[in-house]
C-alpha cells in the first residue's frame, strides 16, 4: 500500500500537495521520458488519468469492499481513517456537492440518511459508547456525507488539533440542525469562511469535561478517563 494514502476523512492537514504541482511533474517526466527513447514504438494503451483526490470519496462508496449497508438512497461505508472506535459515512446516491448545495426537495433523503445513522448508533448501544450525527461544514472530500462517530474519539487516526476540532467545535454541524434550518428557511448556511480556520484552531478542550489540554497527546491521555463512564 502507498504510504501516501488519502485520508477520507475530511482531515484538511492530510491532504496531498497541490494537484497541479503533482500534474506538471509527472508531464514533465513524461516528456523526458519520450526523448531519451525516440526511436520506440508508442503505446497503444490509453494513459490512465484518475481524477482529482477530493473525489476519492465517490470511488471508494462505489466500491463492494467498502459498502457495509447500502439501499436504493444511500450507501454506508467505514471510514478509512475512524477518528473513533466507531466511525460511518453514509452518502446519498445522487450528487449533491455540500450542504450548500441542499434544498428543500432533499427533505426527505435528509430524513432517510439521518434514520440510517440512527440505525447504526442502536447496533452498537451494547458498547456503551455515546455518539454524534452530523456533518462537517466545509468537508475536504466532494460530495455530502454524514458522519456517524462514537464520542471517544479513541483512534491512532485522530492526530491533530484540526481532526479534533472538527467533530468537537460547531465546524461539525449535528444531522438534526441541518434538518431544522433546511424546514425552516429551505436553505442551509454553515459558519461563515472567516470562521472556518478560527474554528479548526480552537484551543484544545476535552469534549466531556472541557478542561483545557495543552496539546494533543495530553488530550488523548486525558479522554481515556472518559471512556466508559
Amino acid at each position: 500500500m502507498d504510504k501516501k494514502r488519502r485520508d477520507f476523512s475530511d482531515s484538511e492537514d492530510e491532504m496531498p500537495h497541490n494537484p497541479k504541482t503533482i500534474q506538471r511533474k509527472h508531464s514533465s517526466d513524461f516528456e523526458n521520458k519520450g526523448a531519451s527513447s525516440s526511436h520506440s514504438k508508442p503505446s497503444s494503451k490509453p494513459i490512465e488519468r484518475k481524477g482529482h483526490w477530493s473525489m476519492g470519496l465517490l470511488q471508494s462508496m462505489q466500491d463492494p469492499a467498502n459498502q457495509i449497508d447500502k439501499d436504493d438512497k444511500i450507501i454506508i461505508i467505514k471510514d478509512k481513517y475512524p477518528k473513533a472506535k466507531y466511525h460511518y459515512l453514509v452518502l446519498p446516491r445522487v450528487s449533491i456537492p455540500s450542504l450548500k448545495s441542499l434544498k428543500t426537495s432533499n427533505l426527505d433523503l435528509l430524513k432517510h440518511i439521518h434514520r440510517k445513522g440512527e440505525e447504526l448508533v442502536n447496533k452498537h448501544k451494547s458498547s456503551g459508547l455515546e455518539f454524534q450525527l452530523g456533518y462537517h461544514c466545509v468537508p475536504s472530500m466532494s460530495h455530502l456525507h454524514l458522519h456517524v462517530i462514537s464520542k471517544d474519539f479513541n483512534s491512532p487516526s485522530l492526530k491533530t488539533k484540526k481532526h479534533w476540532n472538527s467533530f468537537t467545535t460547531k465546524y461539525f454541524v449535528p444531522s438534526s440542525d441541518v434538518i431544522a434550518e433546511l424546514e425552516r428557511t429551505g436553505r442551509v448556511n454553515p459558519p461563515a469562511a472567516s470562521q472556518h480556520k478560527e474554528l479548526l484552531q480552537t484551543p484544545l478542550r476535552c469534549h466531556v469535561c472541557k478542561s483545557p489540554q495543552k496539546n494533543m497527546p495530553t488530550l488523548k491521555q486525558h479522554i481515556i478517563q472518559h471512556i466508559g463512564k
